[in-house]
């Protein structure tokens, strides 16, 4: 059914909605997990064209992946990670069509700002352009 599950996080307590959804599900079907979180502040934004250091938002997104994973791969979990950069929606509609995902688990906080409204939610973007199945959550605040 589904063999690779993409969950992205945002490194925020809200991203357990999704992965206590998530769980049964990936147990039911003994999905692999693949987390993802896009860093997206200036500096990742510019890490590559600029030959940045990481700065300290990329490292606290580092090690929170690293956290997660490693509390999945506790609970019995075949979990990989990945620390994007850029803008979440191109990062993770990219990683959708380059790593045989089946599946995208995320959360979704509805119309929040006006940016949203005028530009777009990440999960409108991402439900969108991808071809493969997408999962939406609204979060629990």
């Amino acid at each position: 059914m589904y063999k690779t599950i993409l969950v992205p996080v945002e490194n925020r307590e809200t991203d357990q909605t999704i992965l206590n959804h998530i769980r049964p599900l990936a147990r039911l079907a003994k999905s692999k997990l693949m987390l993802v979180h896009v860093a997206d502040g200036w500096a990742a934004r510019n890490f590559e064209q600029l030959k940045l250091r990481e700065s300290e938002e990329m490292k606290r997104d580092r090690e929170y992946l690293e956290t997660v994973e490693h509390e999945l791969v506790g609970e019995g979990f075949e979990v990989s990670s990945v620390l994007a950069l850029g803008d979440p929606a191109t990062e993770i509609i990219k990683l959708a069509s380059t790593t045989g995902i089946d599946l995208i688990a995320m959360t979704t906080h509805g119309h929040r700002f006006v940016s949203d409204l005028l530009y777009g939610s990440t999960a409108d973007k991402v439900r969108h352009s991808v071809d493969v199945p997408v999962l939406l959550l609204k979060v629990k605040e």
